[in-house]
């Protein structure tokens, strides 16, 4: 498991679990239980919002996560090379 795997699996919990806050906030009529379903749900938004900047930081600045782009290019890149190669 790398971080950026972990990040991405807790970001899909919580959504889940935000969904399922909402959920019961809109289902039931009990003023308490309503206020603390919405408050639940507005922390959840909260998590994923925290995870979604961690995974946007890991993306953009963590060196290995591009290098499987650079290594994506460079077969893109002889894939087009082979390609040229047999037209010629």
């Amino acid at each position: 498991m790398t971080v950026k795997s972990d990040i991405e699996k807790a970001i899909a919990s919580a959504q889940a679990a935000l969904g399922t806050y909402a959920q019961f906030a809109s289902a039931t009529e009990d003023p308490a239980a309503k206020q603390m379903f919405q408050q639940m749900q507005q922390d959840m938004q909260r998590h994923v919002t925290m995870l979604t900047n961690r995974l946007n930081y890991l993306n953009t600045n963590n060196k290995l996560n591009q290098q499987p782009q650079v290594s994506q290019q460079a077969t893109q890149q002889n894939q087009q090379n082979v390609l040229t190669n047999k037209k010629q």
